[in-house]
């Protein structure tokens, strides 16, 4: 559909049964002057342009959705009326719709503000391309949203403070298999901001890629991890689950142990395991909510993550190392034996010990001890 002066042209086929509002509409909003020399082209008047507009959607869809973005009942009425009459002035808006003129006034001034109609002369009101104008409004409720939101959780904290005496069982949430991966997956997919994680095995179930975890890199939550060294010694579970997360993004260290298996979702809530570290299935788990308690479980978290060693290089690792050379120095942080680095990177022993001299020799060292002393030192890791 093509705008010149004040005609459309539609080319022959292109309104034909299947070819997809998405194409109309995309050239309904690309003016092309030259398509009144098209051969097919058919003209169209203001009533047939609009009329294509509403059968692309529901009547009754359009008019929820403008009053979800913040226009009244009379805005959308006068609106709808006019993307199915066409350009009017205001007296025959008042007539058709039975309203009062000085309400029709009202309703176009909304409108106009809103960016959804425009004065095409001193009193002729016509709608106009609606993006724009939907943009405007949906920042608006997102600010009116945002503003009730923060009313709202500061109503919550006087009330918390001044008139609620909190009871153990609102702090406190037993869940029990086989719904703990379930609640899991819900309170990780809703984190915004941080996650913090003990990890250790053994594990409930085949456990594979951490798909969520990526998705949540990639929109811009952090994740700060301390793995047990028995995860880092699980070839599988390192290669699929704990490299791609690191690779993303993952803030990870290891200690040869961890005191138990514990999520902290954007310092609001935390998940603990009630099962013994060692036990391969949880039966279990408590879930936490904002108290002395879960301010108890971060204060563990950061002394831990503080004494932790790091698993991924810093920012000052020479760039002549190669990447076997980067993941072993990697894994010798982690504090794991070279058998067990040699299976993780599917290497010989013989193999492992050629790159290791080669790393001490141009670290100017003679052991692994002091090339970890060495790499921590000079913020290789």
């Amino acid at each position: 559909m093509i705008l010149s002066g004040t005609q459309w042209f539609v080319p022959h086929g292109i309104g034909d049964k299947g070819s997809g509002s998405q194409k109309l509409l995309g050239l309904f909003s690309r003016p092309c002057p030259s398509a009144l020399h098209h051969p097919s082209a058919v003209a169209f008047s203001w009533s047939a342009r609009l009329h294509v507009v509403r059968i692309l959607m529901s009547d009754q869809e359009l008019g929820i959705h403008l009053r979800r973005l913040g226009l009244r009942d009379g805005d959308v009425e006068v609106y709808e009326w006019l993307l199915g009459e066409g350009p009017a002035v205001r007296d025959k808006i008042a007539a058709t719709l039975g309203m009062p003129p000085e309400a029709v006034a009202k309703h176009v001034e909304h409108l106009t503000k809103a960016g959804m109609v425009a004065m095409t002369d001193v009193d002729t009101v016509a709608p106009i391309e609606p993006s724009t104008g939907l943009q405007r409004l949906a920042r608006s409720r997102e600010v009116e949203l945002r503003t009730a939101e923060i009313a709202a959780t500061n109503a919550y904290r006087e009330f918390r403070r001044s008139v609620w005496q909190q009871s153990p069982d609102d702090i406190v949430e037993v869940i029990t298999a086989p719904h703990i991966a379930e609640r899991v997956q819900v309170e990780e997919a809703a984190a915004a901001t941080e996650v913090l994680r003990f990890d250790s095995p053994p594990y409930s179930s085949q456990r594979g890629p951490n798909d969520l975890e990526v998705e949540n890199l990639k929109r811009g939550v952090a994740y700060r991890c301390v793995y047990a060294r028995a995860a880092v010694q699980q070839p599988d579970y390192y290669a699929e689950n704990i490299q791609p997360c690191i690779a993303a993004g993952e803030q990870a260290r290891v200690l040869p142990d961890v005191p138990v298996k514990l999520s902290i979702y954007d310092g609001k809530l935390a998940m603990v395991s009630l099962s013994d570290a060692h036990v391969e299935i949880s039966r279990s788990s408590l879930l936490i909510r904002q108290s002395s308690l879960l301010d108890a479980l971060r204060g563990l978290f950061e002394t831990s993550w503080r004494s932790a060693l790091p698993m991924h290089l810093g920012t000052k690792e020479p760039s002549s190392l190669r990447p076997i050379e980067r993941r072993i120095i990697e894994l010798l942080a982690s504090g794991i034996t070279d058998h067990a680095i040699a299976e993780l990177l599917g290497i010989s022993r013989r193999t492992l010990s050629r790159n290791l001299e080669s790393i001490t020799t141009r670290a100017g060292v003679v052991n692994r001890f002091q090339l970890a002393v060495y790499a921590c030192r000079n913020g290789w890791i």
